[in-house]
């Protein structure tokens, strides 16, 4: 069961970073939604191009703009990996563990202060398999959004450390979207990546808390993610209502 909620939750990740990304750039130019994130863009271009060369693929372009003036990021099309079935799972891959490692990386170093004050009850092995419990999962992803917001607001904003940490963190979670042309493999990778965990730890019986470490950055994303997607939604509800008010005013 913990492998199966270790691949629930970095999916769930994964797709909210989608949302949150798709969200902005239909509300701003795209050319300023990569501008703010282009932290983030360039550790997944890393991951990226790493991908690429791992797998044999052969790296026609790799910019952090299009020359088309959109300002979104451009990946090779069609890369033609040398491994077979494997190659587009790794390349989609990597650019996930290099965000996830660089947001480990920021936290320990620049808000770890921040991060052990957000619960970490709400992000954890136990899906519910019940009506009552699917209920009181949902509730607890409001919880997990107030513990969030309780640990930003806590925090001491006057070193330059926390101000940083913030940025690079909704940077590095919001570029955990996959590239364009990508999406197939970063999704199977997760998919890989649960199932191969689960496999190893069986054969090699490798304790738990092995793969318990990757919790509290799972945790930590995942609150960013779900806070920034319903910040998004508020607010864009908000422009679409003036609009109808202005519209049959």
């Amino acid at each position: 069961m913990l492998y199966v909620a270790l691949t629930f939750w970095l999916l769930m990740s994964v797709l909210t970073a989608w949302g949150v990304h798709r969200l902005w750039c239909s509300m701003l130019p795209v050319k300023v939604v990569n501008v703010v994130l282009l932290p983030g863009t360039l550790i997944a271009m890393l991951g990226h191009v790493l991908g690429l060369l791992v797998t044999g693929a052969t790296v026609t372009t790799a910019t952090l703009y299009k020359d088309d003036g959109s300002g979104d990021p451009e990946t090779t099309t069609d890369p033609k990996p040398r491994i077979p079935i494997l190659g587009p799972i790794l390349i989609g891959m990597l650019p996930l563990m290099a965000c996830g490692a660089a947001t480990y990386f920021a936290a320990r170093y620049l808000g770890w202060g921040m991060t052990t004050k957000l619960s970490s009850e709400y992000v954890g092995p136990n899906l519910p398999t019940t009506l009552h419990g699917a209920f009181e999962f949902l509730r607890s992803q409001v919880s997990l959004i107030e513990s969030l917001v309780a640990s930003v607001r806590t925090a001491d904003f006057g070193d330059w450390k926390t101000g940083l940490f913030v940025y690079l963190l909704v940077c590095l979670t919001v570029r955990m979207a996959p590239f364009q042309g990508t999406s197939r493999g970063a999704l199977g990778a997760i998919i890989l990546l649960g199932a191969g965990a689960a496999a190893l730890t069986s054969v090699l019986d490798v304790a738990d808390p092995r793969v318990q470490t990757g919790w509290t950055v799972l945790n930590l994303s995942f609150a960013t993610l779900l806070l920034l997607l319903v910040v998004t939604l508020v607010i864009r509800g908000l422009v679409g209502l003036v609009h109808v008010i202005r519209a049959n005013a």
